[in-house]
């Protein structure tokens, strides 16, 4: 069965989509969407800002549609790009729409005029194929998405949070020459990289080239050919297959070092850590994440670990998902 076939079959859609463009009044922007929300079957988180957009959302086939013909008749989003996956359920556990200052939470002003050229995924593959030592394929997301799948010989940059990466520019301006250098930039959906790659533009990297949609549109065109392992995702399914062809598992078990793709929380509710886990020392450590946090006062009951949804602490996700605050989508 083709991808289109599943996705015009699944009962449900998980979209994936970004617009960098100006919006005047981001808090009325809000308004419409949670307007327009108000009877559909929906779940996702979408932030909006005077930067854009930034969306991840699931809804049913029907509700989907409707959402994304909705924002194609609207003149400012009428080239919206959607990048949709088939699932069989919400794939989030409610709707969220909200303000965001930065829509990537980065303290410095970009310049969204510099940002670097788009490639095509077939383009992308074939610069792969031809890269040469010259050729610097840099990976801006988290480690913990890194470590489950990523593009061979990629370089994960040794960021903690977006307020680092300036920094990762000048060190690797000490490592290579930047105006000979060829950059190729990816992550999760691309608005990383429309924020990233006009930092390094404007500080002397002249050839600079991002992922046309991200990995997300990378597997869906070009499958997984040259790239190792499977894809994090920001709702419920945690860790998927770029594609419909067979993925490998190249993630670890934090314990003893076995192969897993399996992501769990912390079963100690003041730690909830987000950690790979094979069954055997997830059992162990009854759900833990260490031996410390399995004498912590507030430990939840092991059986309530899912590696297919993630554990939610009500207090911490009503601010915001620990996951996506860091150096994320």
């Amino acid at each position: 069965m083709s991808l289109q076939e599943k996705i015009d079959q699944a009962s449900h859609w998980v979209l994936a989509y970004y617009s960098v463009k100006s919006i005047q009044d981001p808090h009325a922007e809000i308004t419409r969407h949670k307007d327009f929300f108000e009877n559909l079957e929906v779940a996702g988180r979408i932030y909006i800002s005077e930067q854009g957009i930034n969306g991840q959302m699931s809804g049913t086939r029907e509700a989907a549609q409707k959402y994304m013909d909705w924002m194609h008749s609207r003149e400012e989003y009428a080239d919206q790009v959607f990048k949709i996956h088939p699932w069989s359920a919400q794939a989030f556990e409610r709707m969220t729409v909200k303000y965001r200052e930065s829509l990537l939470g980065t303290d410095e002003a970009v310049n969204f005029d510099a940002v670097a050229p788009h490639v095509s995924p077939a383009e992308w593959r074939r610069m792969l194929e031809e890269r040469d030592d010259n050729t610097i394929l840099i990976d801006v997301r988290n480690k913990y998405e890194w470590d489950v799948g990523h593009f061979e010989g990629s370089e994960l940059p040794d960021c903690d949070t977006f307020r680092d990466f300036p920094k990762y520019i000048e060190e690797l301006k000490d490592r290579v020459d930047p105006k000979k250098a060829k950059v190729m930039m990816c992550c999760t959906g691309g608005i990383r990289c429309e924020f990233f790659s006009p930092m390094m533009r404007e500080r002397g990297f002249e050839n600079v080239y991002q992922l046309e949609g991200g990995i997300i549109n990378y597997g869906l065109q070009e499958g997984n050919e040259h790239w190792d392992g499977k894809l994090f995702v920001f709702d419920d399914r945690m860790v998927v297959p770029i594609s419909d062809d067979e993925a490998n598992c190249i993630g670890q078990c934090h314990q003893c070092g076995t192969s897993s793709d399996h992501y769990y929380n912390c079963a100690n509710m003041d730690c909830n850590h987000l950690f790979l886990s094979c069954q055997k020392c997830l059992a162990e450590l009854k759900g833990c994440c260490k031996e410390e946090c399995t004498e912590a006062a507030r430990v939840r009951p092991f059986e309530h670990q899912n590696p297919h949804k993630p554990f939610r602490r009500k207090h911490v996700y009503a601010k915001e998902d620990p996951r996506s605050a860091s150096f994320g989508e």
